[in-house]
C-alpha cells in the first residue's frame, strides 16, 4: 500500500513528509524541463492539451484535497477567508510581475534586442516562480494537516501535472533564446528552491499552529484557483486551442477524482 511504503521511506513526522512531498513534485517538474532536451518541437496543440490537463488536476485538487478537508478541520469561514487571502496574496504578485504570455507561444519580436529578450524571460521565470507556490505549500500543507491519504493523492496529482508545466516553460525560455540544456537545468533547481522550503514551511506552521490548518487550506486553494483562472486556462485558449485545452481540463479533473477515489 502505497501509505505504508512512503511512511517506512520517510517516517512519520509530518514535515520530513512534506520535504519529500517537495522532492517529489520539483523531480517531476525538472523531468519535464528536461523533455526539452529530446523532444524540441512538441506540437502547440498537444501542449495546450497537457496544460489543460494541468488545470483539471489542480481545479479538482484545491476541492478535493483542501478545501473539503479544510471545512472538516475548521469550519466554512476559516476556509473561505484563507482563499480570499490566497487569491489576493497571487492577484498582487501578478501585478508586481507584468505577465509576459507572448513567451509561452513563442511568438518572440525578432526585432528586440538580445538584453531585452534576456529580461523578458528572466522575468517569466519569476512569473512562473511565484506560480509554483501554491503548489508547493499545497502539498506542505496537506502532509502537516496529519490526512496521509489526501496529502499523498495532492502530491502525485500536483507532480503530475508539473510534467507538461516544466516542458512548457522550458520551451518558452528556448523559444526566446535561452540554450535548452542550460534552462532545463535552471527551471529543475528553479522548482527545487521554490516548491520544496515551501512545502517544509507550509507543513511547519500548520503543525506548529494545528489552527492554522483550515486557513492555510483554503489559502493554498484560492491560490491555485487564481493561477488557474488568470494564467494556465487563458494560456491554453491564446492560440485557438479551446477544444483540445478543454477537454484536457476535463481528463485531469477525472485524473484526480480518480486518484482520490482510490488512494483516499
Amino acid at each position: 500500500m502505497l501509505q505504508d511504503f512512503f511512511v517506512r521511506i520517510v517516517g512519520e513526522h509530518p514535515v520530513w513528509q512534506a520535504l519529500a512531498g517537495g522532492l517529489v513534485i520539483a523531480g517531476l517538474n525538472m523531468l519535464g524541463a528536461t523533455l526539452v532536451l529530446f523532444w524540441r518541437n512538441p506540437p502547440e496543440r498537444l501542449m495546450n492539451a497537457g496544460l489543460g490537463v494541468a488545470a483539471g488536476v489542480m481545479l479538482s485538487a484545491s476541492f478535493t484535497s483542501l478545501i473539503l478537508p479544510g471545512i472538516d478541520a475548521g469550519g466554512i469561514w476559516p476556509v473561505i477567508a484563507g482563499m480570499l487571502l490566497g487569491m489576493l496574496v497571487i492577484d498582487q504578485a501578478d501585478r508586481w510581475v507584468p505577465h509576459v504570455h507572448v513567451l509561452i507561444t513563442g511568438q518572440v519580436d525578432e526585432a528586440r534586442s538580445e538584453s531585452r529578450r534576456v529580461k523578458s524571460v528572466l522575468l517569466f521565470i519569476v512569473a512562473i516562480t511565484l506560480h509554483n507556490l501554491p503548489e508547493g505549500l499545497a502539498v506542505g500543507v496537506s502532509f502537516g494537516a496529519g490526512n496521509l491519504a489526501d496529502a499523498l493523492t495532492l502530491m502525485l496529482a500536483i507532480g503530475l501535472q508539473n510534467i507538461p508545466e516544466g516542458l512548457a516553460v522550458s520551451l518558452a525560455a528556448v523559444n526566446a533564446g535561452f540554450s535548452r540544456r542550460t534552462y532545463a537545468f535552471l527551471t529543475g533547481v528553479r522548482a527545487g528552491l521554490v516548491e520544496i522550503p515551501v512545502a517544509v514551511l507550509g507543513a511547519l506552521a500548520v503543525t506548529v499552529f494545528e489552527p492554522l490548518v483550515p486557513y492555510a487550506m483554503g489559502f493554498a486553494a484560492g491560490a491555485m484557483l487564481y493561477v488557474i483562472s488568470d494564467e494556465v486556462i487563458p494560456e491554453t485558449h491564446a492560440s485557438g486551442d479551446e477544444r483540445p485545452a478543454t477537454w484536457g481540463v476535463m481528463l485531469g479533473a477525472i485524473v484526480m477524482l480518480y486518484l482520490d477515489v482510490t488512494l483516499g
